[in-house]
């Protein structure tokens, strides 16, 4: 079967529990779609991913799906995860006040942009598990899960940290993020590490399911 060794390891009632879980994954690029993948193949049947981007060349290093070129993301992933809801949508800051998080047990947030990354913590922070920076670097030991407020060593997570701090905010959130150096300027990437990323959220997201 399937996901006999999912049963074996999580036992019924804890795989019950990923089975009914909903999840939103919020951008499915060199993150979010390993993200996907873990939580489709771990027995998550209620995934919805958002996002409204292509695939180009650059995106073969690193995301899943991106052999197909020009072909809008979130149809390719649909085909390769059948059963899986897709809106294809970009995440603007009208978009976050509008849409309603509800039914959603877990929210992925694997976008890039700071200001809506921002208002999504504000809105829905007891649900997010948020991804910081994962580009420009390639070791995966360096890989880590905190609060907003325990992150350290990343510029886009302390730019998120002080825009929150200017706001009053001071809820915690998940984030996977890494101290690593920028290993180049500009923005490279490895998918040991965006794809580290994107199974450590399916792991974070999959033990507070279980938790719950």
């Amino acid at each position: 079967m399937r996901y006999e060794r999912c049963r074996m390891l999580f036992g019924d009632e804890d795989f019950n529990k990923l089975q009914k879980a909903k999840i939103l994954i919020l951008g499915v690029g060199g993150v979010g779609s390993y993200a996907l993948d873990c939580l489709y193949r771990s027995g998550v049947k209620d995934i919805t991913i958002l996002d409204y981007d292509t695939y180009d060349e650059t995106n073969k290093n690193r995301q899943i799906g991106s052999e197909a070129v020009g072909e809008s993301k979130i149809d390719t992933l649909v085909k390769l995860y059948p059963g899986i809801q897709a809106i294809h949508q970009q995440m603007t800051m009208l978009w976050i006040e509008s849409f309603d998080f509800d039914p959603y047990d877990i929210i992925i947030d694997a976008a890039d942009t700071t200001k809506v990354k921002i208002e999504l913590a504000k809105k829905e922070y007891k649900k997010l598990i948020m991804s910081v920076g994962s580009a420009k670097r390639f070791d995966t030991n360096k890989i880590e899960v905190a609060s907003i407020w325990k992150t350290h060593g990343d510029a886009l997570a302390r730019k998120i940290r002080n825009e929150l701090k200017k706001a009053k905010f001071d809820r915690n959130f998940t984030v996977v993020f890494s101290p690593e150096e920028d290993r180049c300027k500009e923005k490279g990437s490895c998918v040991a590490v965006t794809g580290a990323f994107g199974l450590t959220i399916c792991s974070e997201a999959i033990k507070r399911i279980i938790k719950s």
